[in-house]
């Protein structure tokens, strides 16, 4: 079967590759399963050695792999950047605290000796999305592949090169054959793969529907799995706040990538003595981002990815502002192939796509409030539980706020942000499990206990 991917910049066919036959994937599992013993039996710093060549040949190929993810899927020039570098800053900081992270760790017992040990489990699929193309994937094969895991890959159907540019820098660095493997597969064939023995694990980063899925599969083959889902970050304004400060991570975090970004904020919640202000200088700033080429440094906003997704925002944004909301800005799709430009809703409440729902696109919600506890109240209400900020001049009060939100990361003046040496991931519907940090590199594991009498 032959599968085309679109430039959303132009509307124009960018690449058509052929789904791989069963035999196909049939030689890969069997390739992965060769690949772990040998792999898994190398000590840390050999595994460390060869993570730190994938560092350096990621930084060697920058501009080559920021050109494929602005080709696919319209990520600005210097974000796509911005992502290669972040991919090899985890490779080296996996390669020099994977020792620390996965060390025996003794305890005290009656016996005479007893400790934990972490243990390597095999091949993990990692079923990954298109809005951090290379990124999402490196957040999970440096921390598995220093824990001496190997994997495969089904990477999202419109960033193709994507994963076949990941492929050819592993290589290059001297990654073993079968050590990493790319599946060009559809969702039926991931469901047959996920169900095979010779895969042991799933992660998944994706929405809440392909969640549900591929969730409900593992569990079906009783295999371990990690989902990092959707989100509707809130991002919580004080009364107080630096203004200037709050407003450009405001504008930094919900029109980053296009707004296609799990982590951004989506729900702004300000309180009422400074929301007027806040309102007025958002709207300028968010203003001031243009759409156009994201090779163009220029250019400040990015396209969207795919039409489609582009199309649904609007039907959110319409079907929100047909129950009350006020747009503020933007609001109309762009005449370009994906474009939809910077756009700001008012009077969002209750009820409203703009309140429920996740809205990934350049679209952000304002949500007035009269004080701390009703700020927290309304942060809660909802079904995602990944991320939320704080902004306040008040650090203490910041902190206070921050350790009652129900999310897997919580930054009091600082836009939500993944970091390899903090864990991530969600509660609630965005997800379970754990990436990056100890934890992180902890979830693909055996958490062997040993007992010595």
């Amino acid at each position: 079967m032959t599968v085309e991917t679109i430039n959303p910049a132009t509307g124009k066919v960018d690449y058509r590759h052929e789904l791989m036959t069963s035999a196909q994937v049939d030689a890969l599992l069997a390739a992965s399963q060769q690949a772990f013993p040998a792999w898994s039996a190398l000590s840390l710093a050999e595994r460390g050695k060869v993570l730190r060549a994938v560092g350096a040949e990621l930084r060697r190929r920058r501009d080559d792999i920021q050109r494929i993810m602005t080709a696919e899927m319209g990520k600005l020039r210097k974000e796509a950047l911005a992502e290669v570098d972040k991919c090899a800053g985890a490779c080296d900081y996996y390669a020099d605290h994977a020792a620390d992270y996965l060390q025996d760790q003794p305890v005290s017992t009656d016996g005479q000796r007893s400790y934990v040990r972490y243990e390597p489990i095999g091949c993990v699929l990692a079923v990954m999305p298109w809005n951090f193309p290379i990124w999402q994937v490196f957040r999970f094969l440096a921390p598995a592949f220093m824990a001496g895991n190997v994997a495969v890959l089904k990477h999202a159907s419109n960033v193709p090169r994507c994963a076949d540019v990941i492929a050819d820098v592993l290589t290059a660095a001297g990654l073993p054959d079968g050590v990493f493997g790319v599946l060009h597969i559809d969702n039926e064939q991931a469901a047959e793969v996920i169900r095979d023995p010779r895969v042991v694990a799933v992660t998944l980063t994706g929405s809440e529907r392909a969640g549900r899925s591929v969730a409900a599969n593992a569990g079906s083959q009783l295999k371990k799995s990690v989902m990092e889902l959707g989100g509707s970050d809130a991002f919580i304004v004080l009364d107080d706040a630096d203004l200037e400060k709050t407003v450009a991570g405001a504008v930094a975090s919900r029109f980053g990538n296009a707004g296609q970004t799990c982590i951004a904020a989506k729900r702004f919640i300000v309180q009422d003595g400074i929301a007027d202000e806040f309102v007025k200088r958002f709207v300028e700033a968010a203003a001031k981002l243009q759409l156009g080429d994201p090779q163009d440094d220029a250019t400040t906003l990015a396209p969207m990815a795919r039409q489609d997704l582009r199309d649904e925002l609007h039907k959110q944004v319409r079907a929100s502002v047909s129950k009350g909301a006020k747009v503020l800005l933007g609001g109309e799709p762009d005449a370009s192939h994906a474009g939809y430009p910077a756009s700001i809703l008012d009077a969002v409440v209750s009820g409203m796509p703009a309140y429920e729902e996740e809205l990934f696109g350049p679209v952000a919600s304002i949500l007035r409030v009269k004080d701390d506890a009703e700020a927290v109240r309304v942060a809660n209400d909802t079904t995602f539980g990944l991320g939320g900020s704080v902004w306040t001049k008040d650090v203490e009060r910041g902190n206070r706020i921050a350790r009652q939100l129900q999310v897997g990361a919580a930054f009091v003046n600082a836009i939500v942000r993944s970091d390899v040496r903090l864990p991530f991931g969600g509660t609630k519907r965005s997800g379970f499990g754990r990436e990056l940090a100890e934890h992180g590199i902890h979830e693909f594991m055996n958490i062997k206990s040993v007992y010595i009498a």
